[in-house]
Protein backbone atom coordinates (compact mmCIF):
# COMPACT_ATOMS: atom_id res chain seq x y z
CA UNK A 1 0.00 0.00 0.00
CA UNK A 2 1.17 3.51 -0.81
CA UNK A 3 -0.26 6.79 0.53
CA UNK A 4 -0.70 9.39 -2.23
CA UNK A 5 -1.78 12.96 -2.84
CA UNK A 6 -1.71 15.38 -5.78
CA UNK A 7 -0.27 18.83 -5.11
CA UNK A 8 1.46 21.91 -6.41
CA UNK A 9 5.07 22.15 -5.29
CA UNK A 10 6.21 25.60 -4.21
CA UNK A 11 9.45 27.28 -5.32
CA UNK A 12 12.27 27.45 -2.74
CA UNK A 13 11.97 31.26 -2.52
CA UNK A 14 8.28 31.00 -1.56
CA UNK A 15 9.03 28.25 1.01
CA UNK A 16 11.71 30.49 2.55
CA UNK A 17 9.28 33.41 2.86
CA UNK A 18 6.60 31.16 4.39
CA UNK A 19 9.15 29.72 6.84
CA UNK A 20 9.75 33.23 8.18
CA UNK A 21 6.16 33.17 9.52
CA UNK A 22 6.84 30.06 11.66
CA UNK A 23 7.30 30.28 15.39
CA UNK A 24 6.11 32.20 18.40
CA UNK A 25 3.08 30.04 19.22
CA UNK A 26 3.58 27.54 22.07
CA UNK A 27 2.04 24.14 21.35
CA UNK A 28 1.94 24.65 17.56
CA UNK A 29 3.58 21.92 15.46
CA UNK A 30 5.11 23.83 12.55
CA UNK A 31 5.26 22.15 9.16
CA UNK A 32 8.89 21.82 7.96
CA UNK A 33 9.46 24.18 4.96
CA UNK A 34 10.34 21.25 2.68
CA UNK A 35 6.77 19.97 3.24
CA UNK A 36 4.99 23.16 2.15
CA UNK A 37 2.68 22.46 -0.80
CA UNK A 38 -0.84 23.16 -2.05
CA UNK A 39 -2.92 19.96 -2.05
CA UNK A 40 -5.14 19.56 -5.13
CA UNK A 41 -6.46 16.15 -4.03
CA UNK A 42 -5.67 13.80 -1.15
CA UNK A 43 -5.95 10.21 -2.38
CA UNK A 44 -4.90 8.15 0.64
CA UNK A 45 -3.74 4.52 0.77
CA UNK A 46 -3.89 2.58 -2.50
CA UNK A 47 -2.47 -0.68 -3.83
CA UNK A 48 0.50 -0.52 -6.21
CA UNK A 49 -1.63 -1.34 -9.26
CA UNK A 50 -4.05 1.46 -8.36
CA UNK A 51 -1.13 3.90 -8.00
CA UNK A 52 -0.22 3.02 -11.60
CA UNK A 53 -3.79 3.84 -12.70
CA UNK A 54 -3.59 7.14 -10.80
CA UNK A 55 -0.36 8.00 -12.62
CA UNK A 56 -1.87 7.19 -16.03
CA UNK A 57 -5.02 9.23 -15.28
CA UNK A 58 -2.99 12.25 -14.18
CA UNK A 59 -0.63 11.99 -17.17
CA UNK A 60 -3.62 12.47 -19.50
CA UNK A 61 -4.66 15.80 -17.95
CA UNK A 62 -4.32 18.80 -20.27
CA UNK A 63 -4.45 22.17 -18.54
CA UNK A 64 -2.77 25.54 -19.09
CA UNK A 65 -0.09 26.92 -16.80
CA UNK A 66 -1.22 29.76 -14.54
CA UNK A 67 -0.10 32.10 -11.77
CA UNK A 68 -0.49 31.31 -8.09
CA UNK A 69 -0.88 34.07 -5.48
CA UNK A 70 -0.52 33.46 -1.75
CA UNK A 71 -2.22 35.98 0.50
CA UNK A 72 -3.59 36.20 4.03
CA UNK A 73 -3.57 33.68 6.86
CA UNK A 74 -6.37 31.81 8.57
CA UNK A 75 -7.34 28.78 10.61
CA UNK A 76 -9.33 25.59 10.27
CA UNK A 77 -11.44 24.37 13.17
CA UNK A 78 -12.40 20.85 14.09
CA UNK A 79 -14.69 20.05 16.99
CA UNK A 80 -14.71 23.66 18.18
CA UNK A 81 -10.90 23.81 18.41
CA UNK A 82 -8.49 25.52 16.01
CA UNK A 83 -6.68 22.60 14.36
CA UNK A 84 -4.51 24.26 11.70
CA UNK A 85 -2.96 27.56 10.71
CA UNK A 86 -2.62 28.26 6.98
CA UNK A 87 -1.66 30.78 4.31
CA UNK A 88 -4.45 31.40 1.82
CA UNK A 89 -4.20 30.89 -1.92
CA UNK A 90 -6.17 33.05 -4.34
CA UNK A 91 -8.69 30.83 -6.15
CA UNK A 92 -8.10 31.63 -9.82
CA UNK A 93 -9.69 30.20 -12.93
CA UNK A 94 -6.46 28.31 -13.77
CA UNK A 95 -6.20 26.75 -10.31
CA UNK A 96 -9.89 25.78 -10.21
CA UNK A 97 -9.67 24.29 -13.73
CA UNK A 98 -6.65 22.13 -12.83
CA UNK A 99 -8.16 20.97 -9.54
CA UNK A 100 -11.40 20.00 -11.27
CA UNK A 101 -9.47 18.09 -14.00
CA UNK A 102 -7.57 16.16 -11.29
CA UNK A 103 -10.81 15.35 -9.44
CA UNK A 104 -12.55 14.16 -12.63
CA UNK A 105 -9.57 12.03 -13.71
CA UNK A 106 -9.43 10.29 -10.32
CA UNK A 107 -13.18 9.64 -10.21
CA UNK A 108 -12.98 8.10 -13.70
CA UNK A 109 -10.62 5.40 -12.40
CA UNK A 110 -12.98 4.59 -9.56
CA UNK A 111 -11.83 6.75 -6.64
CA UNK A 112 -14.58 8.12 -4.42
CA UNK A 113 -15.38 11.82 -4.99
CA UNK A 114 -13.68 14.26 -2.61
CA UNK A 115 -16.22 15.17 0.06
CA UNK A 116 -14.58 18.41 1.21
CA UNK A 117 -15.01 21.60 -0.80
CA UNK A 118 -11.73 22.71 -2.36
CA UNK A 119 -10.22 25.43 -0.12
CA UNK A 120 -6.77 26.20 -1.52
CA UNK A 121 -4.19 26.83 1.22
CA UNK A 122 -0.69 25.99 2.42
CA UNK A 123 -0.65 24.54 5.94
CA UNK A 124 1.87 26.25 8.24
CA UNK A 125 1.13 24.46 11.53
CA UNK A 126 -1.04 21.93 13.34
CA UNK A 127 -2.44 23.81 16.29
CA UNK A 128 -4.72 21.55 18.36
CA UNK A 129 -2.48 22.16 21.44
CA UNK A 130 -1.91 25.90 20.92
CA UNK A 131 -3.68 28.60 22.95
CA UNK A 132 -6.55 30.02 20.83
CA UNK A 133 -5.74 33.62 21.82
CA UNK A 134 -2.17 33.22 20.45
CA UNK A 135 -3.57 31.85 17.16
CA UNK A 136 -6.10 34.67 16.85
CA UNK A 137 -3.32 37.20 17.53
CA UNK A 138 -1.14 35.56 14.86
CA UNK A 139 -3.92 35.74 12.27
CA UNK A 140 -4.60 39.41 13.11
CA UNK A 141 -0.88 40.26 12.90
CA UNK A 142 -0.41 38.55 9.53
CA UNK A 143 -3.76 38.98 7.74
CA UNK A 144 -2.20 41.36 5.20
CA UNK A 145 0.50 38.81 4.29
CA UNK A 146 0.96 38.66 0.53
CA UNK A 147 3.57 37.24 -1.85
CA UNK A 148 4.13 38.11 -5.52
CA UNK A 149 2.46 35.64 -7.95
CA UNK A 150 4.50 32.62 -9.09
CA UNK A 151 4.13 30.70 -12.34
CA UNK A 152 2.76 27.16 -12.01
CA UNK A 153 3.99 24.99 -14.86
CA UNK A 154 3.47 21.50 -13.44
CA UNK A 155 1.69 19.53 -10.73
CA UNK A 156 3.02 16.55 -8.79
CA UNK A 157 1.94 13.14 -7.48
CA UNK A 158 3.46 12.68 -4.02
CA UNK A 159 3.78 9.66 -1.79
CA UNK A 160 3.64 10.26 1.94
CA UNK A 161 5.02 8.26 4.85
CA UNK A 162 3.99 9.28 8.32
CA UNK A 163 7.11 9.93 10.40
CA UNK A 164 7.73 10.41 14.11
CA UNK A 165 8.06 14.22 13.92
CA UNK A 166 6.66 15.05 10.47
CA UNK A 167 5.43 13.21 7.40
CA UNK A 168 7.98 12.55 4.65
CA UNK A 169 6.68 13.64 1.23
CA UNK A 170 8.34 12.19 -1.86
CA UNK A 171 7.60 13.68 -5.31
CA UNK A 172 6.90 10.59 -7.43
CA UNK A 173 5.86 12.05 -10.80
CA UNK A 174 5.69 15.60 -12.20
CA UNK A 175 3.10 16.43 -14.88
CA UNK A 176 3.71 19.41 -17.14
CA UNK A 177 1.03 22.01 -17.81
CA UNK A 178 0.63 23.43 -21.32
Amino acid sequence: MIRLFVALALPAAIKAQLAMLSGGIPGARWVPPENYHLTLRFIGEVEGWKAQEVDEALANIRAPSFELSLRGVGTFERGGRISALWVGVEKTEGLSFLQSKVETALQRIGLEPERKRFAPHVTLARTDRAPPEKLIGFVQAHNLFRLPPVAVEHFTLYSSRLGKDAAVYVPEVEYELA
